[in-house]
């Protein structure tokens, strides 16, 4: 759903207050953080989708990394997860089997626990996971906690949307599809482990509402927030098939929601079509303390996926957010 028709949705649920509910459904985090002791708080997230790719076990992988996704993005480690299935009886079970295997194989790479689930017969499939993780009650890193003076750092490129979308009516590459799911695949554990050892005073890891949509998540009231976009990465190919209007429904919905929010300064269409496009399984976006961001980002740099510092947060100005 889009992000306009969801937060009015949500405006309608009754609000209950418990003082161990460190962050729930009143604003727009990543997960559910429910404090169990002085130590110890539960991330309860899911997330599920319907297939992105052609290859169930490739499929399985990144429903399950995008689920898993959320514990990291709120500082936490997995715990368990559960299956979340549904699947049309007419399909050969197989393909089923393949969807559960490459699921598994993340929940276990991930260091947690496939611990069950549940399955509906529906006429499109549809498979992601529940999950908890577990994180010390102060070490919760929230989404719009940003402080003025941190920089941003973005853990994977962005046209996950555009490249998926160009390769569904045969007009991507392999180059570039290829280089879609590895991003996909990849689990955002690893850099979050690194996340551990700074200052990091606000995170949120970029799916569907896109890099521009998440990051006016991470706005509040005593922030603004620059963003130089020659320095946000992006699959190459993803400008291209972004000039020729292989863009997707859902990254109009991104743009229309955050309206004037943002200021666009001499960006191209493209670039403007990369910025809202939804992401499955995107990278991190994390709001590090502005002295440990060089240290920060060359430990990033030992990963596979290379990290860029994209922007910086200023005391609250004329404007929300500036794309430059």
């Amino acid at each position: 759903m889009g992000p306009g028709v969801l937060s009015e949705v949500l405006a309608h649920i009754p609000k209950v207050y418990d003082e161990n509910l460190l962050i729930g459904f009143d604003s727009a985090d990543d997960a559910a953080v429910y404090k169990v002791s002085k130590d110890m708080a539960l991330i309860q997230t899911l997330d599920f989708f319907t297939p992105i790719v052609e290859d169930p076990y490739t499929y399985g992988k990144i429903a399950a990394a995008n689920s898993l996704s959320d514990v990291y993005a709120m500082g936490g480690d997995v715990l368990t997860a559960l299956n979340i299935v549904c699947f049309p009886e007419k399909l050969d079970p197989n393909i089923l089997g393949e969807i559960l295997r490459g699921g598994a194989e993340k929940v276990m790479e991930s260091g947690g626990i496939l611990s069950g689930g549940h399955s509906v017969n529906d006429e499109n499939p549809k498979y992601g996971l529940s999950v908890t993780g577990v994180v010390h009650p102060d070490k919760v890193i929230a989404n719009n906690t940003c402080k003025a003076g941190d920089k941003l750092i973005l853990t994977k490129p962005l046209g996950i949307g555009i490249v998926t979308t160009a390769h569904n009516v045969g007009e991507a590459n392999d180059r570039s599809y290829k280089e879609a799911i590895k991003l996909m695949e990849t689990l955002n554990k690893y850099s979050a482990e690194k996340m551990k050892n700074y200052e990091v005073n606000g995170c949120t890891d970029v799916t569907g509402f896109g890099f521009l949509g998440h990051l006016s998540e991470m706005l509040n009231d005593e922030i603004s927030i620059v963003i130089d976009s020659k320095k946000v990465p992006y699959i190459e190919e993803a400008y291209e098939y972004a000039e020729e209007f292989l863009i997707t429904s859902a990254g109009q919905k991104n743009r229309k929601h955050l309206g004037d929010k943002v200021v666009l300064e001499g960006i191209s269409f493209p670039m403007e079509e990369i910025l809202f496009d939804p992401q499955t399984s995107g990278g991190l976006l994390i709001s590090v303390a502005g002295e440990d961001a060089d240290q920060f980002l060359a430990d990033l740099e030992k990963l596979d996926i290379k990290s860029s510092l994209v922007g910086e947060v200023v005391k609250k100005s004329t404007f929300r957010m500036k794309v430059m």
